[in-house]
């Protein structure tokens, strides 16, 4: 198999055996994403232009923004807007920015989109009006100055005309002479230096009108609220968790460091598998409400087999197990926490008589105490142990000076279907399996 139909097969099994849980994350995700709308969520969102009219500086266009947002006009448009809201919360609302064309782009955030577009207009309007306002106030010596230039400018250009009249007067009379030629080379310059004239002219009366403004038209009235909205947010909150669930346990089945394949746990433990016994996979004694519910109490990844729970109860292969085992005293061995491989380990004693004893150990530090026994047959399940764990046990039952006769391995499946009428198998009846 692929490394990709790996995968695909462990979330097909996750999805399968955890879906409860994946739909509870959903939803906790929704709430999460529904609540951080409150904060998350902008509203309704409308700009609204500014032209200044005129050559601008760079500088000039970012000065004008600032003074956009500045506290004088964000007070006045709040209280022409009237709803209770002062400048200093308006300023949470508004941005400035400043697009080509020499175009100050105001943009608001409401609650509703009638709220959004007077506010935006009415922080234009106000922009607008302090601007000109200051213009006016600081610009008297300038404007003054201006016009002294532009008078200067007439009164030169009227010369300047004048002496082209002359000139021209002359060069008609006489005839072509080294003279005649300098002085049509002379008008020539003339003409040229009065060109230059009105040109400064014409930009000291574009200069004038540098205070003029226009704002753009009203502000565009939002059809919708500005993105992330709360179902969008919701819905990105559901995704989050689910997918977090789904590789939070694809993530922690990489690291599972206990073992399920029956060539290594025989390598750990230091002996052959004598057999492999199925059992039907049965929740953990004390379960909660909640494992009840969401059934997150038992392995995701417990291979599912299409027959009912008692077809596969027998005691025809432990009986054949127990007559392979030399007819000798021995010992089956169980870990703690390995309920399977405990139940498999009491009914091959039970099935044997007294011959075999059943010994539990501490997989964290496995102690066997002495004995007459001449051997052990150690019982475990499927993906209940780790390498080192499982090494452990076989070190304790060296150090006590017994012989590893093998290996029982229990595979825990989970029925896909049940009989209709059949009782439920007990806990003793539970395991069944394949030789």
């Amino acid at each position: 198999m692929t490394d990709d139909t790996v995968r695909l097969s462990m979330i097909g099994q996750v999805l399968r055996g955890r879906w409860r849980t994946l739909v509870v994350l959903a939803v906790l995700g929704a709430l999460i994403g529904a609540g951080s709308s409150v904060i998350l969520s902008p509203g309704y969102r409308t700009t609204s232009s500014v032209l200044l009219q005129g050559p601008r500086e760079a500088d000039e266009l970012l000065t004008q923004a600032e003074v956009a947002t500045s506290s004088v006009v964000l007070d006045r448009a709040a209280a022409g807007l009237g709803d209770g809201m002062t400048g200093a919360e308006l300023r949470d609302r508004v941005a400035t920015s400043v697009a080509q064309g020499n175009v100050i782009t105001i943009e608001a955030t409401g609650d509703t989109a009638e709220q959004t577009q007077r506010m935006a207009d009415q922080i234009a309007s106000e922009f607008v009006k302090y601007s000109t306002q200051i213009i006016a106030g600081s610009g008297d010596a300038a404007v003054q100055l201006a016009q002294e230039r532009r008078e200067t400018l007439r009164q030169q250009v009227q010369q300047t005309n004048q002496r082209i009249s002359e000139l021209s007067a002359k060069v008609n009379e006489g005839k072509t002479t080294v003279e005649s030629v300098q002085l049509r080379t002379e008008l020539q310059g003339l003409r040229s230096s009065i060109e230059s004239a009105m040109s400064s002219l014409n930009a000291a009366d574009t200069a004038s009108g540098l205070g003029n403004m226009v704002v753009l038209g009203s502000a565009e009235l939002p059809s919708s609220a500005a993105a992330p909205t709360l179902p969008q947010l919701a819905l990105g909150g559901a995704a989050l968790f689910f997918l977090i669930g789904l590789f939070g346990h694809l993530f922690t089945a990489r690291t599972d460091r206990r073992l399920r394949d029956e060539e290594e746990i025989a390598a750990a433990i230091g002996g052959p598998v004598l057999a492999t016994f199925d059992a039907v996979e049965r929740p953990p004694a004390g379960t909660t409400v909640r494992a009840k519910l969401l059934r997150d109490d038992r392995p995701w990844n417990v291979p599912r087999i299409d027959v009912a729970a008692d077809e596969i109860d027998s005691d025809v292969l432990y009986r054949r197990l127990v007559s392979r085992l030399p007819h000798r005293r021995l010992l089956v061995l169980a870990a703690d926490g390995d309920p399977a491989g405990q139940a498999a380990a009491e009914r091959l004693a039970a099935l044997a008589g007294r011959w075999l004893t059943v010994v539990t150990v501490s997989p964290a530090r496995p102690v066997v105490a002495d004995t007459d026994a001449d051997g052990v047959v150690v019982v475990t399940s499927l993906g209940s142990r780790s390498a080192w764990e499982l090494v452990g046990i076989a070190e304790a039952i060296a150090d006590a000076g017994l012989a590893m006769v093998g290996t029982v391995l229990i595979r825990p499946v989970r029925p896909t279907r049940a009989r209709p009428g059949a009782p439920t198998p007990s806990d003793h009846e539970a395991l069944a399996g394949t030789a």
